[in-house]
Protein backbone atom coordinates (compact mmCIF):
# COMPACT_ATOMS: atom_id res chain seq x y z
CA UNK A 1 0.00 0.00 0.00
CA UNK A 2 2.79 2.43 0.90
CA UNK A 3 4.59 1.55 -2.32
CA UNK A 4 1.44 2.25 -4.33
CA UNK A 5 1.16 5.67 -2.66
CA UNK A 6 4.76 6.40 -3.57
CA UNK A 7 4.05 5.56 -7.21
CA UNK A 8 1.04 7.88 -7.22
CA UNK A 9 3.04 10.73 -5.69
CA UNK A 10 5.84 10.18 -8.22
CA UNK A 11 3.30 10.38 -11.04
CA UNK A 12 1.71 13.54 -9.65
CA UNK A 13 5.10 15.24 -9.49
CA UNK A 14 5.40 15.14 -13.27
CA UNK A 15 4.57 18.38 -15.14
CA UNK A 16 2.97 16.20 -17.79
CA UNK A 17 0.13 15.49 -15.37
CA UNK A 18 -0.82 19.17 -15.25
CA UNK A 19 -0.40 19.50 -19.02
CA UNK A 20 -2.66 16.50 -19.59
CA UNK A 21 -5.17 17.89 -17.11
CA UNK A 22 -5.20 21.24 -18.91
CA UNK A 23 -5.72 19.46 -22.22
CA UNK A 24 -8.79 17.75 -20.73
CA UNK A 25 -10.08 20.75 -18.80
CA UNK A 26 -10.14 23.40 -21.52
CA UNK A 27 -12.43 21.48 -23.94
CA UNK A 28 -14.73 20.56 -21.04
CA UNK A 29 -14.99 24.19 -20.00
CA UNK A 30 -15.61 25.27 -23.59
CA UNK A 31 -18.41 22.70 -23.97
CA UNK A 32 -19.99 23.88 -20.71
CA UNK A 33 -19.88 27.56 -21.65
CA UNK A 34 -21.28 26.84 -25.11
CA UNK A 35 -24.14 24.75 -23.73
CA UNK A 36 -24.98 27.27 -21.02
CA UNK A 37 -25.07 30.06 -23.60
CA UNK A 38 -26.97 28.22 -26.32
CA UNK A 39 -29.27 25.79 -24.52
CA UNK A 40 -29.43 26.66 -20.81
CA UNK A 41 -29.12 30.43 -20.56
CA UNK A 42 -32.29 30.39 -18.43
CA UNK A 43 -30.38 28.97 -15.45
CA UNK A 44 -29.78 31.29 -12.53
CA UNK A 45 -26.45 33.09 -12.70
CA UNK A 46 -25.37 31.43 -9.46
CA UNK A 47 -25.80 27.95 -10.94
CA UNK A 48 -23.82 28.93 -14.02
CA UNK A 49 -20.92 29.81 -11.74
CA UNK A 50 -21.47 26.62 -9.76
CA UNK A 51 -21.15 24.51 -12.89
CA UNK A 52 -18.16 26.46 -14.17
CA UNK A 53 -16.27 25.98 -10.91
CA UNK A 54 -17.26 22.32 -10.73
CA UNK A 55 -15.76 21.76 -14.18
CA UNK A 56 -12.64 23.77 -13.29
CA UNK A 57 -12.10 21.59 -10.21
CA UNK A 58 -13.00 18.20 -11.68
CA UNK A 59 -12.84 18.53 -15.45
CA UNK A 60 -14.62 15.72 -17.33
CA UNK A 61 -16.32 14.46 -14.16
CA UNK A 62 -17.69 17.94 -13.43
CA UNK A 63 -18.99 18.23 -16.99
CA UNK A 64 -20.59 14.78 -16.75
CA UNK A 65 -22.40 15.78 -13.55
CA UNK A 66 -23.70 18.93 -15.24
CA UNK A 67 -24.80 17.00 -18.32
CA UNK A 68 -26.61 14.39 -16.23
CA UNK A 69 -28.29 16.65 -13.68
CA UNK A 70 -27.96 20.35 -14.48
CA UNK A 71 -29.52 20.84 -17.94
CA UNK A 72 -33.11 21.40 -19.00
CA UNK A 73 -32.63 18.47 -21.39
CA UNK A 74 -32.66 15.87 -18.57
CA UNK A 75 -35.43 13.33 -19.09
CA UNK A 76 -36.54 13.25 -15.45
CA UNK A 77 -35.55 14.52 -12.04
CA UNK A 78 -35.31 12.81 -8.68
CA UNK A 79 -33.24 12.55 -5.49
CA UNK A 80 -30.13 11.30 -7.28
CA UNK A 81 -30.01 14.24 -9.66
CA UNK A 82 -31.00 16.73 -6.95
CA UNK A 83 -28.17 15.38 -4.82
CA UNK A 84 -25.75 15.86 -7.73
CA UNK A 85 -26.79 19.51 -8.12
CA UNK A 86 -26.65 20.01 -4.37
CA UNK A 87 -23.16 18.59 -4.00
CA UNK A 88 -21.95 20.68 -6.95
CA UNK A 89 -23.36 23.79 -5.27
CA UNK A 90 -21.51 22.95 -2.05
CA UNK A 91 -18.38 21.94 -3.99
CA UNK A 92 -18.08 25.23 -5.85
CA UNK A 93 -17.73 27.24 -2.63
CA UNK A 94 -15.78 24.71 -0.60
CA UNK A 95 -13.33 24.09 -3.42
CA UNK A 96 -12.53 27.78 -3.65
CA UNK A 97 -12.08 27.94 0.12
CA UNK A 98 -9.82 24.90 0.03
CA UNK A 99 -7.60 26.39 -2.67
CA UNK A 100 -7.31 29.68 -0.78
CA UNK A 101 -6.73 27.96 2.55
CA UNK A 102 -4.05 25.58 1.30
CA UNK A 103 -2.23 28.30 -0.62
CA UNK A 104 -2.22 30.56 2.42
CA UNK A 105 -1.36 27.85 4.95
CA UNK A 106 1.43 26.19 2.97
CA UNK A 107 2.66 28.89 0.63
CA UNK A 108 2.62 31.92 2.92
CA UNK A 109 2.32 30.86 6.56
CA UNK A 110 4.29 27.60 6.20
CA UNK A 111 2.06 25.85 8.74
CA UNK A 112 2.42 22.24 9.77
CA UNK A 113 -0.09 19.53 8.89
CA UNK A 114 -2.50 20.30 11.75
CA UNK A 115 -2.47 24.04 11.19
CA UNK A 116 -2.89 23.56 7.44
CA UNK A 117 -5.84 21.22 7.94
CA UNK A 118 -7.60 23.54 10.39
CA UNK A 119 -7.09 26.70 8.37
CA UNK A 120 -8.11 25.03 5.11
CA UNK A 121 -11.24 23.55 6.70
CA UNK A 122 -12.16 26.97 8.10
CA UNK A 123 -11.86 28.67 4.70
CA UNK A 124 -13.77 25.87 2.96
CA UNK A 125 -16.56 25.92 5.53
CA UNK A 126 -16.95 29.70 5.41
CA UNK A 127 -17.06 29.76 1.60
CA UNK A 128 -19.51 26.88 1.39
CA UNK A 129 -21.64 28.38 4.15
CA UNK A 130 -21.70 31.82 2.48
CA UNK A 131 -22.75 30.31 -0.84
CA UNK A 132 -25.79 28.86 0.91
CA UNK A 133 -26.73 31.82 3.11
CA UNK A 134 -26.37 34.42 0.36
CA UNK A 135 -28.95 32.97 -2.05
CA UNK A 136 -31.39 32.31 0.82
CA UNK A 137 -31.22 35.95 1.86
CA UNK A 138 -31.67 37.05 -1.76
CA UNK A 139 -34.91 35.08 -1.76
CA UNK A 140 -36.09 37.09 1.27
CA UNK A 141 -35.09 34.78 4.12
CA UNK A 142 -33.87 36.58 7.22
CA UNK A 143 -30.21 36.31 8.23
CA UNK A 144 -30.89 34.29 11.37
CA UNK A 145 -33.14 31.77 9.63
CA UNK A 146 -30.78 31.50 6.66
CA UNK A 147 -27.80 30.80 8.91
CA UNK A 148 -29.71 28.22 10.92
CA UNK A 149 -30.90 26.44 7.78
CA UNK A 150 -27.39 26.47 6.33
CA UNK A 151 -25.84 25.06 9.50
CA UNK A 152 -27.97 21.94 9.72
CA UNK A 153 -28.39 21.36 5.96
CA UNK A 154 -24.82 21.97 4.78
CA UNK A 155 -22.53 21.15 7.70
CA UNK A 156 -22.61 17.34 7.22
CA UNK A 157 -21.83 17.66 3.51
CA UNK A 158 -19.06 20.21 4.00
CA UNK A 159 -17.53 18.24 6.86
CA UNK A 160 -17.32 14.98 4.90
CA UNK A 161 -16.14 16.72 1.75
CA UNK A 162 -13.34 18.58 3.49
CA UNK A 163 -12.17 15.82 5.82
CA UNK A 164 -11.70 13.59 2.78
CA UNK A 165 -10.28 16.29 0.50
CA UNK A 166 -7.85 17.73 3.04
CA UNK A 167 -6.80 14.26 4.19
CA UNK A 168 -6.05 13.15 0.63
CA UNK A 169 -4.20 16.37 -0.16
CA UNK A 170 -1.98 16.22 2.91
CA UNK A 171 -1.26 12.54 2.26
CA UNK A 172 -0.23 13.12 -1.34
CA UNK A 173 1.33 16.58 -1.26
CA UNK A 174 2.93 16.56 2.19
CA UNK A 175 4.62 19.95 2.57
CA UNK A 176 4.81 20.73 -1.18
CA UNK A 177 4.27 24.42 -1.86
CA UNK A 178 2.47 26.37 -4.64
CA UNK A 179 5.68 26.56 -6.69
CA UNK A 180 5.72 22.76 -7.03
CA UNK A 181 3.71 20.65 -9.46
CA UNK A 182 2.73 18.23 -6.70
CA UNK A 183 0.88 20.97 -4.82
CA UNK A 184 -1.54 21.53 -7.71
CA UNK A 185 -1.81 17.99 -9.05
CA UNK A 186 -2.62 16.59 -5.60
CA UNK A 187 -5.23 19.33 -5.18
CA UNK A 188 -6.97 18.15 -8.35
CA UNK A 189 -7.14 14.62 -6.96
CA UNK A 190 -8.18 15.69 -3.45
CA UNK A 191 -10.96 18.02 -4.61
CA UNK A 192 -12.53 15.29 -6.72
CA UNK A 193 -12.25 12.78 -3.86
CA UNK A 194 -14.10 15.24 -1.63
CA UNK A 195 -16.83 15.67 -4.24
CA UNK A 196 -17.37 11.91 -4.55
CA UNK A 197 -17.40 11.43 -0.77
CA UNK A 198 -20.00 14.17 -0.21
CA UNK A 199 -22.45 12.95 -2.87
CA UNK A 200 -24.02 10.13 -0.79
CA UNK A 201 -24.23 12.51 2.18
CA UNK A 202 -26.31 14.92 0.11
CA UNK A 203 -28.46 12.06 -1.16
CA UNK A 204 -29.20 10.92 2.41
CA UNK A 205 -29.98 14.48 3.54
CA UNK A 206 -32.42 14.91 0.66
CA UNK A 207 -34.12 11.57 1.32
CA UNK A 208 -34.44 12.49 5.02
CA UNK A 209 -35.98 15.85 4.12
CA UNK A 210 -33.16 17.83 5.74
CA UNK A 211 -32.52 19.65 2.46
CA UNK A 212 -34.44 19.92 -0.79
CA UNK A 213 -31.57 20.01 -3.24
CA UNK A 214 -31.24 22.52 -6.06
CA UNK A 215 -34.19 23.33 -8.31
CA UNK A 216 -35.02 21.16 -11.32
CA UNK A 217 -33.31 22.98 -14.23
CA UNK A 218 -36.38 22.37 -16.40
CA UNK A 219 -38.40 24.57 -14.04
CA UNK A 220 -35.98 27.48 -13.95
CA UNK A 221 -37.15 30.42 -15.99
CA UNK A 222 -34.70 33.16 -15.08
CA UNK A 223 -33.50 34.94 -18.18
CA UNK A 224 -29.88 35.50 -17.21
CA UNK A 225 -28.37 34.55 -20.54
Amino acid sequence: MAQDAEHIVALLQSPWVLLAWTALLLPCLAILVFDLHRNNSHLMQLMKWVWALTVVYSGPLGLAIYWWSGRKEISADGPFRRAARSVAHCYSGCGMGEIIGLTLAVGILALGATGTALLTFAFAYVMGFALTVGPLMQEGTGLGVAMRDAIYSETPSIAVMEVVAIGVDLTLAGNAGPAQVLFWSSMIVSLTCGLLAAYPVNLVLIRMGVKEGMMDPRNTRHAHG
